[in-house]
């Protein structure tokens, strides 16, 4: 079923820099079909979870929407087999932390319909289901499959509270209600000591902010995410999560905004390996959906931004340090992204190092009191 990364790795390493382009539409997008029939997939799941919960409960909370995570869309999807989430997101909280004190009872409900879909047949046999007995209540797992495609995605469902539907989803960075829907995730998280605990309450946020971007970004996007699966699988080590190098690597694109030209996506990759090694470094934040004009998330921030590094700040979730704290898997992935720069996929054919975009590890220009 999955991929074979072993050749592929070879194949990256040695790819010249001008080639970097065509081996990623030859080897890692994904089938735009493949991608049509997982999103069907997801809506049969998500339409049959919003009938089934909780209908007959006396309490008002239900399943409001169900949020599909990664990139599955056709221009930054891998081939084989991934992992994702899916946020079961239920309305009618009073709290972010709501979603912690029924988490057992949310993923219980979540579970029981889902195996009674599995037994309806209705995604035939491509639909597998977590056994109850290896439920630990923080999620469950289920796995679509599509040998026709040779994908294999295994999904964790995570409840959350739908704050989203609470406010006008909009791009506006000074929009009053996202400050004030900030200013109140803020409380709770400084009040129950929970920074970063509920970022799946903003998946869709996160999405937005990736994907409405140039093609040639989710391309380098794409290469990079399949760099650090290489490393995961070479390494067997705990590492900073995916989404810190898709992260960086948009900060690399923003600052940079590289004309189209060829060589373009080799640099971008130097420039992400480059900032990788100087991971001690990093600071990184967004004004996207939350800024200065609250005066609660001002202060907030002004402290964040200043804490030790490295920081990724998640552009949804100011709490959040998509970073963390894991030194060490930083110190391995940076010694990757040395040994990765003296590979022919970065050499010229004089045997010149291709070149970087001029991208500072710390954000420039901080306007937090």
């Amino acid at each position: 079923m999955a991929m074979d990364q072993s050749s592929t790795s070879v194949d990256l390493s040695s790819t010249p820099p001008w080639e970097l382009d065509k081996f990623i539409q030859d080897h890692l997008l994904g089938d735009p079909t493949f991608i049509t029939e997982i999103r069907a997939d997801i809506y049969v799941i998500s339409a049959f979870l919003k009938e089934r919960c909780f209908q007959g409960a006396a309490h008002p909370v239900r399943v409001s929407r169900v949020t599909m995570g990664g990139s599955y869309n056709e221009y930054t999807v891998l081939k084989g087999r991934s992992e994702t989430d899916l946020v079961v997101s239920f309305n009618n909280l009073k709290s972010f932390d709501d979603q912690f004190k029924r988490r057992e009872e949310f993923i219980k409900e979540i579970q029981k319909h889902l195996s009674q879909l599995q037994k309806e047949k209705q995604l035939g046999e491509k639909f597998e289901v977590q056994s109850s007995q290896h439920l630990n209540f923080r999620y469950l797992s289920f796995k679509l499959s599509y040998p026709q495609f040779q994908q294999e995605v295994k999904f964790d469902v995570q409840p959350a509270y739908d704050v989203l539907s609470q406010v006008k989803k909009k791009e506006a960075v000074d929009s009053e209600i996202f400050n004030k829907m900030y200013a109140r995730l803020i409380r709770e998280c400084n009040i129950l000591n929970k920074a970063g605990k509920y970022s799946n309450c903003f998946l869709e946020l996160q999405q937005n902010f990736l994907w409405k971007r140039p093609n040639e970004l989710k391309n380098l996007m794409c290469l990079v995410k399949h760099w650090y699966q290489l490393c995961q699988e070479k390494l067997r080590k705990l590492l900073p999560p995916q989404y810190a190098l898709e992260l960086l690597t948009v900060y690399a694109w923003e600052t940079e905004i590289p004309d189209k030209c060829e060589g373009q996506t080799a640099q971008g990759f130097r420039t992400v390996l480059e900032l990788i090694i100087q991971f001690l470094k990093l600071r990184i934040y967004w004004t996207y959906y939350y800024d200065a004009i609250n005066e609660e998330v001002n202060a907030y921030l002004s402290i964040k931004v200043k804490k030790d590094r490295p920081m990724i700040l998640d552009p949804a979730d100011p709490t959040w340090n998509v970073a963390g704290f894991n030194l060490e898997g930083w110190r391995l992935l940076a010694e990757e992204a040395k040994a990765w720069l003296k590979y022919p996929c970065f050499r010229l054919i004089d045997d010149i190092p291709v070149g970087s975009w001029d991208v500072p590890a710390e954000k420039q220009g901080c306007f937090f009191l």
